[in-house]
């Protein structure tokens, strides 16, 4: 059947949407198309995903007319994440893939001409909310992966090249071979306020702050001490839970 559809994620501030991929291949004169509101770069992927098939030795329906529609048609879509989708759709609309293999998965990551995957923004809130979605798997290049890998170890798998995606799916290769070592976070030595000497007011002020959870404005002349007093106020908060320490890292 020339109709694959598989899933992805978009970047939306700090939540990640589920987004639809569909590939459909038909007769007709020969085409490329993307609709489902892509921005600029999301166009720029027929050219990156066109030269990445066929230096990767793979096929690509150049006689066909190709239609990718990215769905809910209404949310923007922007940057490279969508390559990887979009080359497996295509394989496994010309039947290079079983398309029953894409079921319980998720992809996203940007193709460079010679097939190679390179790393997209917002990898840990997209592994976020695939968790939420209890999504098995989420098909990642090895960069976002590793960064992934802290919300979702067991279920996220890092590729270097379009090849070992493809691999993958053919079942040439085992999933334990995309596997991602999951880092180990190790705490941050935090400044102590016992350090400070005098600036009672300002240690006050940094005190109650902590203790409500209000907001702190530092104002002062320079090499009077807000960098050294700023330093020392996350040692006086508590410690962040796994989904607070989550969404701050998401941020960055």
């Amino acid at each position: 059947m020339p109709l694959a559809v598989l899933a992805s994620r978009a970047l939306l501030g700090l939540e990640a949407p589920a987004v639809q991929v569909e590939v459909h291949l038909s007769g007709g004169l020969p085409a490329f198309s993307i609709v489902g509101l892509p921005e600029a770069e999301v166009r720029e992927a027929r050219e990156r995903v066109r030269s990445a098939l066929l230096n990767s030795s793979l096929p690509f329906p150049s006689s066909r007319r190709i239609v990718v529609n990215l769905a809910p048609a209404d949310l923007p879509k922007e940057s490279g994440r969508f390559d990887l989708p979009i080359a497996v759709g295509l394989l496994a609309a010309q039947g290079a893939i079983d398309p029953a293999r894409l079921s319980g998965h998720e992809f996203a990551g940007e193709l460079s001409l010679s097939g190679q995957l390179r790393p997209v923004r917002g990898a840990l809130a997209m592994a976020c909310a695939a968790g939420c979605d209890s999504s098995p798997r989420f098909v990642l290049p090895m960069a976002s992966a590793r960064e992934a890998a802290l919300a979702a170890p067991d279920a996220v798998l890092g590729a270097q090249h379009l090849n070992d995606v493809v691999a993958y799916l053919c079942g040439q290769i085992h999933a334990d071979a995309l596997r991602v070592p999951v880092p180990v976070a190790t705490p941050p030595a935090l400044a102590d306020l016992a350090d400070v000497r005098g600036q009672a007011l300002a240690r006050r002020a940094l005190e109650i702050a902590a203790a409500g959870g209000h907001h702190l404005l530092l104002v002062g002349p320079p090499g009077s001490g807000k960098t050294m007093l700023a330093q020392r106020l996350p040692g006086l908060l508590p410690e962040l839970t796994r989904q607070q320490a989550l969404q701050s890292a998401a941020m960055l």
